[in-house]
């Protein structure tokens, strides 16, 4: 497909209706990308699609258009409750991208109508929702979705609607199955007609997605788009307009490296990507203090109601930053993005890919920047073999200003801000034993106490990693961290409450038995005694007829036996031992 060229929608090989290139119009899509190209006659023809196309190529219009064009081609029209297409996409963000691509095309076809089933609202509302309205386009997320069929008891026939499916597309089909999402995909697809178009659509092609294409699809059209003028052996993954760097840093300069170029580009749309929820929601903080007059959003993966409204706020923002994990790597248009930081190399090669994917789309220019500590500069070489991924050096920002004192500052004056670093340090830790490429990223060389530093920890953690180390280089701040507040009150209350409470317990279950280690050696020592004592006095009250002299010998002899056993004497010392205590012992018996 590499010789595709881009062309006006009047040369495409099918003809579209009139209101989808009016529709096209007005979003000034004037030209097609390679993949639309190439996707959409096939896709409209009644062929299934495997697409295979970098990131941010414009695969979102390959199966829309598609889509629009198979359902009013039905010669017997969908009722209201009636599902014709079903995409489903690893994320509720890229659902919502989706549901918007195809808001703006149906608008022209009132008799068409979608849904969105994704996380994020309550399940009820869906059903009541479906049962109301209808939706013969419905986007949804895996979990949801399955959901979704389970709700027959609430009214929802969901499984009687699908019946009358024409296209099913999987976006993002890789990540689908990266993100655990196998055994959902099974359970929609058992409900789903055989007569079907599907397509997949990728930016990677992996092991998991064959067997998926395999499986799904009858017959498929492959199709891979490379970019323009390059030889399939050595296309690049990442778009050609995007300018792709790196950067050497200790892990005690990434954090204050990381203001000073924020700072430096406050007037730009930014992308900041961290490795774990925990270090978002820290870093983020730390960000939002520092960072002054930028809009600054986070998401990651555990937020739940509020994911939605940020990713939309943000879409709409002409500058700010997002700091977010790699729920936002794959697949999400953001206009205008003009940076994109990756402060930790994501745990796959395929991942950094896609996090630099979310700038230089649909033919504009954008920069990537990756945060890399001395051992892992072997990764720019990885890269650029395994995923065809050019990294250029970038020096080190001049003139930074170390803030890590003021982060300092935030964690003594609230807990939730010394508990947040806390536990971003150890779950970086935790993520950084993951990593897909374990000969570079290898816990066992990570200098710790300057990460602690980078981190602005007050003291360390207490973690298995650590355990049984010592770190004399770091130096603790001389404030008890059990002292700090939580600047909320009613945290601050509980916090206390607690406190007390475990403490109550605590003399509650004070052990009955003190244990003899935990003695001192004088007690130790007469407890001992008077246990012999006892032993003696009991011995005497049943009267026992063995001679307390030979009771001591057998005892001895016992002790000699086990030496024996061990190794720890020879069989001659042995022998010896018992001789001479014998003889001894008959020398005290005669008169």
């Amino acid at each position: 497909m590499e010789n595709i060229t881009e062309g006006t929608w009047d040369s495409l090989a099918v003809q579209l209706n009139e209101k989808i290139l009016q529709t096209l119009e007005e979003m000034k899509f004037t030209h097609m990308t390679p993949v639309q190209s190439a996707c959409i006659p096939l896709f409209v023809n009644n062929k299934d699609v495997a697409a295979e196309a970098v990131t941010g190529s414009g695969k979102t219009l390959a199966f829309v258009i598609p889509i629009i064009e198979l359902l009013l081609r039905r010669e017997e029209k969908l009722k209201k409750k009636q599902v014709g297409a079903l995409v489903i996409t690893p994320t509720r963000e890229l659902a919502l991208q989706i549901s918007e691509v195809m808001g703006k095309f149906i608008q022209k076809f009132p008799e068409l109508t979608q849904i969105l089933l994704i996380g994020g609202s309550k399940p009820a509302e869906d059903v009541e929702r479906f049962k109301e309205h209808g939706g013969n386009i419905v986007i949804a997320t895996p979990g949801r979705l399955e959901d979704m069929f389970r709700r027959k008891s609430e009214g929802l026939e969901l499984a009687s609607a699908v019946r009358s499916l024409d296209v099913l597309v999987l976006d993002e089909a890789d990540r689908l199955l990266d993100m655990g999402f196998e055994a959902s995909l099974n359970t929609i697809l058992s409900y789903l007609p055989k007569q079907r178009r599907t397509g997949l659509f990728s930016a990677t092609q992996t092991q998991e997605l064959e067997k998926l294409v395999r499986a799904g699809l009858r017959n498929p059209v492959r199709i891979t788009v490379k970019e323009k003028g390059q030889a399939a052996a050595a296309a690049q993954k990442t778009p050609s307009r995007l300018s792709n760097y790196y950067t050497i840093l200790r892990a005690e300069d990434k954090f204050n490296n990381l203001v000073t170029f924020l700072r430096q580009h406050k007037h730009e749309k930014n992308l900041v990507f961290f490795s774990t929820c925990a270090c978002v929601e820290y870093f983020g903080r730390a960000l939002e203090s520092l960072v002054k007059k930028v809009t600054i959003h986070c998401i990651h993966g555990r937020m739940k109601n509020k994911r939605n409204s940020i990713f939309a706020e943000f879409r709409a923002l002409k500058s700010g930053i997002l700091v977010c994990t790699d729920v936002m790597a794959r697949g999400i248009d953001i206009p205008d993005v003009n940076w994109v930081l990756q402060y930790d190399p994501p745990s796959s090669a395929s991942a950094f890919v896609h996090r630099c994917g979310r700038t230089a789309r649909i033919g504009n220019y954008g920069n990537a920047l990756v945060f890399l500590l001395p051992m892992e500069e072997l990764y720019v070489n990885f890269l650029s073999i395994n995923q065809k991924c050019p990294l250029q050096k970038m020096s080190p920002i001049k003139d930074v200003v170390d803030v890590l004192p003021k982060v300092k500052a935030m964690a003594l004056a609230d807990r939730a801000m010394f508990d947040k670093g806390m536990r971003a340090f150890v779950s970086y830790v935790q993520a950084y034993a993951k990593h897909e490429c374990s000969l570079i990223f290898r816990v066992k060389d990570l200098d710790f106490v300057s990460m602690a530093r980078g981190f602005a920890l007050l003291r360390l953690p207490k973690m298995p990693e650590l355990r049984g180390k010592s770190f004399p280089d770091f130096t603790e701040s001389t404030v008890d961290t059990d002292s700090i507040r939580y600047k909320d009150k009613n945290r601050q209350k509980q916090r206390q409450k607690m406190l007390a409470e475990l403490k109550d317990k605590v003399k509650v279950e004070l052990p009955k038995k003190n244990f003899i280690k935990n003695k001192a050696w004088s007690k130790q020592k007469s407890k001992k005694e008077r246990r012999k004592k006892r032993a003696a006095k009991r011995k005497h009250d049943e009267g026992s007829d063995v001679d307390e002299a030979y009771m001591t010998e057998l005892l001895e002899d016992t002790r000699l036996l086990k030496k024996l056993k061990k190794g720890r004497i020879s069989e001659e010392d042995f022998e010896q031992q018992i001789t001479n205590g014998s003889k001894s012992k008959h020398e005290e018996e005669e008169p």
